[in-house]
């Protein structure tokens, strides 16, 4: 068949499948619109969700896109406006404010309708014109319910399939083999690998818990019953994701196959999934300990430690907290001196073995560095295919989820300023998650109103019958990750039922005296080529080993004797819990006061900073299972697994205990100002990882506010985004560290002429802002392009130079397993100088680094007074003349490495292009690309509000 006939072959199954049917009939188009809920915001809510609301596209739309880079309807509307607002903040004003947010308004103005329709009798869906988005009104609770499911299935039901089996451990099963599959449903089975059983176990025990939880049971089984009902009709009208032809599950002519139903238990497993992504902290341990026995064997303990606690930075007194009112919240502190911590003998711990019996494609190793390093492509038309499943393979050649979905991210970020500060007296905020770039948005948009329940916002796609993140009738709220550690490392002796020797691959433990046997929970994951995947067949068994500690994660010995080492997570068997929290935050008779938000809050087990204003307070709380542990225990460390180091009124049988009091919780209501960029929650409170320390991107928000405030000047709802937005341009490494480095190179003339002309480079690009923007919109050249590339080529080889030479190369390395040195735009490096780790194009940039470290040994040489600092720098020996030839020798090196090495390249860009490099991509969660925007470090889900009155 000639290459012609093969494409319009594609053409004419894609016509029978789409006939037409891109969305519901349309008799189902016109029912009366709903009179609109109570709205006390007065036109001052806006928010935006790029890249748009609608992630179906039909069989006929994939081959449209795909052929000739065609996009369905409102699935990529909001992607202009969000990134216009990068290159022109600095002119925004109230009036050209809504051309870079959605009005954010209750209801649909009548000419503004799209489209209205009653999925059934009791719930009216009116879609708007500018998004898409459903506003969902129902007469009953339970039709408003079923409301929210049916149109977050219209919406985003193949993102819901693939993640209810992300969490499972069974994505490979059902959309192919492909690296990037089995690389996620790998990690996202380690952490939640449940049986069917404790999952209903978790929708039991919810609905036990009063009305409120017997409530929120009813509502998930309406939630579930709305996606159904939209499964059912799609498949009948042919109107269902396209995708479920490329992946094999519907015949694209006969339009036999299935969809399977939703479960309520499908509803825990993505919040299991969305938890342990999102709203956990803690369970590093094991890297900790190696990276501390490196430094007692080059330094000494004493020495060592000393070393430790500045690079650990638990409580580092330079370090910005959201809460700066005098108050102090200790919490997952290291004791002076600590009892029952576990030091794995050298060199013998391996990580935990979680797949068996690999066949065909499964025998591959799944390369995560490989995959970091060459991201697929996404948006790339392929006309001249030869054939159906060549054309088809443009969706699913590298997996159905992105390696990016698994990356480690914060819920970024939080400004709100009290009304004692505004220029209206209400408080004003600029809040929202980053929860990555995928297409479609992890996120999707709805208003809900109903008996009980007012509300409008986003909500992870298949958790939507709440609103997660979003406003009420006059109140708001946000959330940033605040990740306080609520995962601790127990280490449990290895045995053998019968007595005999244990090795360190025995599958009993040691519990309370007594040889138990490890539980197994297994996956078997078997594939066949699809109609678009090239990944041969395959088949394999994930199996978790799980303890009453929780999962092993890595084995090892201590004094010779094998052990396993297990991660206990507070919100393990209970990631359902935090439903009645959210339950709250719907409700407008629960929520009266910036008090019962921070109850509601209280409710919620994961760990968010929770925002909150409305026309008369702004407030804080830090939510999450804190776990009281005993006095003597450092959470920061492996533990023994003996009863005087279990958490305070452990009970394993259901894994709960003793948590801290809702007074324990950092809180404030009324602060002159807060903001979050995943930043330390309050003095006392300990971060997880050693990146809340002297250098930390909320420095960019922080000290814009406070420096205006100081001043006397007030803020209003275009001045705080405009702060938001240039720190979010901002280079944290040139606005906050490259001074000091500066400072220590100029105490001598640089004699290098061309090295000198560098050094000034850096210099005019600091003290004109640090900002990484274009020259002007879209000319794709950064302003002080030289001197950016030159500090993205520096850093790596920098940090290397100022510590390996001191610390030795083992312990560096394993400090850089603690932390990576590095978390650019254009990607992150662990270690290696030069080398280009990872290139994710994720957006979010400058949470991981060793930026405080840097800074605070650059000071130390200096001879500044630099609390919590180490007596001698590491750099240079302690030697300031050593260390500034250190930063001149690395600068040096950094200014002859080719652009192509600093900017590698990938299936998105070509090497050298730095632009490229730091572009944003919507990794694709199916069918549907975009184009790449320009760089900015910027929440994906974002609100501006300001409520002018209340009830």
């Amino acid at each position: 068949m000639s290459r012609l006939s093969r494409t319009v072959a594609v053409f004419a199954v894609a016509a029978v499948v789409g006939t037409g049917l891109t969305a519901p009939p349309a008799s189902a188009r016109h029912a009366p619109l709903p009179e609109p809920a109570p709205d006390y915001c007065g036109e001052q809510c806006h928010d935006i969700l790029p890249p748009g609301q609608s992630g179906n596209a039909t069989f006929i739309e994939l081959i449209g896109h795909l052929l000739f880079g065609t996009l369905p309807k409102h699935s990529g509307d909001q992607l202009d406006a969000y990134d216009e607002l990068a290159a022109r903040y600095s002119s925004l004003t109230t009036d050209t404010i809504d051309e870079f947010f959605n009005d954010h308004s209750f209801g649909v103005p009548a000419d503004q309708v799209e489209r209205s329709y009653r999925p059934r009798e009791d719930v009216t869906i009116v879609r708007d014109k500018s998004t898409g988005a459903p506003h969902i009104t129902g007469t009953t609770r339970s039709g408003t319910m079923f409301g929210a499911g049916y149109a977050a299935a219209e919406d985003k039901l193949f993102l819901m399939d693939v993640m209810r089996r992300a969490g499972r451990g069974t994505v490979s099963s059902f959309a192919g083999g492909a690296p990037a599959n089995r690389a996620l449903e790998q990690q996202f089975f380690a952490a939640a690998p449940y049986t069917e059983e404790e999952l209903q176990q978790q929708l039991d025990d919810v609905a036990r818990k009063g009305e409120r939880g017997a409530q929120a049971i009813e509502d998930l089984e309406s939630y579930v019953e709305g996606i159904n009902a939209y499964i059912e009709k799609a498949h009948r009208g042919r109107y269902f994701p396209g995708e479920y032809v490329a992946t094999g599950h519907i015949d694209a002519i006969t339009n036999k196959g299935r969809i399977e139903p939703f479960k309520p238990t499908d509803i825990v497993v993505l919040a299991a999934l969305i938890g342990a992504q999102f709203g956990g902290g803690g369970g590093n341990e094991v890297q900790n300990a190696i990276a501390r026995l490196e430094l007692h064997e080059r330094f000494g303990v004493e020495r060592g430690e000393e070393i430790w606690r500045v690079f650990r930075a638990e409580n580092d007194p330079e370090a910005i907290s959201t809460i700066h009112d005098g108050q102090v919240f200790p919490y997952g502190n290291a004791p002076e001196d600590p009892e029952g911590v576990v030091w794995p003998d050298r060199g013998s711990v391996i990580e935990q073995q979680l797949v068996f019996d690999p066949t065909g494609s499964a025998a591959e190793r799944v390369d995560t560095a490989a995959k970091n390093a060459a991201p697929r492509r996404h948006d790339v038309p392929r006309p001249d295919s030869d054939d159906q499943t060549e054309v088809l393979r443009g969706i699913f050649d590298d997996g159905v989820l992105p390696e990016s979905l698994g990356r480690a991210r914060g819920m970024s970020n939080a400004l709100v300023v009290s009304g004692a500060h505004t220029d209206s007296g209400h408080p004003v905020a600029v809040f929202g998650p980053q929860t990555g770039y995928f297409a479609p948005q992890l996120l999707t948009l709805q208003e809900l109103q109903g008996p009980g329940i007012s509300s409008k916002g986003a909500s992870f796609a298949g958790l939507s019958f709440y609103t997660l993140l979003g406003r009420g009738q006059d109140y708001a709220w946000s959330a940033t990750t605040a990740g306080q550690d609520i995962i601790d490392t127990y280490t449990v002796e290895l045995c053998e039922p019968d007595g005999g020797p244990a090795t360190i691959h025995s599958s009993s433990y040691l519990f309370r005296g007594e040889c138990v046997p490890m539980r197994t929970v297994e996956r078997h994951n078997e594939w066949e080529p699809n109609l678009g995947d090239s990944t041969p067949k395959g088949s394999y068994r994930l199996v978790s080993f799980r303890t009453h500690y929780g999962p092993v994660t890595h084995r090892g010995t201590v004094d010779g004797k094998p052990v396993a080492f297990t991660t206990v997570r507070s919100t393990f068997l209970h990631e359902i819990d935090s439903i009645i929290g959210f339950q709250k935050f719907n409700d407008p008779e629960a929520i009266t006061s910036a008090e019962d938000f921070q109850r509601a809050a209280h409710d919620i087990n994961f760990t968010f900073n929770w925002f909150y204003v409305d026309a008369d307070d702004a407030a804080y709380f830090n939510s999450g299972a804190n776990v009281v542990r005993p006095p003597q225990v450092d959470p920061s460390m492996p533990i023994a697994s003996d009863p005087a180091y279990e958490w305070e009124g452990w009970n394993p049988d259901d894994n709960t205990a003793r948590y801290m009091s809702f007074e324990e919780h950092p809180h404030s209501i009324n602060q002159d100002y807060y903001i979050s960029w995943n930043n330390k929650q309050a003095p006392g409170t300990a971060g997880a990882l050693p990146e809340k320390g002297a250098v930390h991107r909320g420095d960019l928000l922080d000290h814009r506010i406070a420096e205006r405030l100081e001043a006397g000047d007030t803020f209003d709802r275009v001045s705080l985004t405009q702060v938001m937005a240039e720190a979010g341009v901002t280079d944290l490494r040139a606005e906050r560290v490259l001074p000091d480095l500066l400072r220590l190179i100029d105490t001598e003339p640089v004699d290098d002429p061309e090295l000198a002309a560098r050094v000034d480079e850096l210099r005019e690009w600091s003290e004109d802002g640090g900002r990484r923007v274009e020259t002007e919109r879209g000319s794709h050249v950064y302003e002080h392009a030289s001197a950016i590339q030159l500090m993205d080529a520096w850093w790596p080889l920098l940090v290397r130079g100022m510590f390996e030479p001191e610390l030795g190369t083992p312990a560096y390395q394993a400090l850089t397993d603690v932390l990576r040195i590095n978390e650019s735009p254009s990607g992150w490096q662990n270690g290696e100088p030069g080398l280009q780790s990872g290139q994710g194009h994720q957006g979010s940039a400058f949470q991981h680094g060793w930026f405080g470290q840097v800074s605070k040994d650059v000071r130390v040489a200096l001879g500044d007074d630099v609390p919590g600092g180490l007596d001698e720098s590491l750099c240079g020996g302690g030697d300031a003349s050593a260390c500034r030839q250190v930063l001149l020798d690395t600068l040096a090196e950094a200014a002859v490495t080719p652009a192509e090495e600093v900017y590698p390249g990938d299936a998105e860009c070509e090497a050298g292009d730095q632009w490229c490099a730091d572009a944003i991509v919507h990794s694709k969660i199916g069918g549907i690309g975009h184009k790449k925007v320009t760089w900015q470090n910027r929440p994906t889900y974002q609100q501006v509000v300001e409520f002018p009155s209340r009830r």
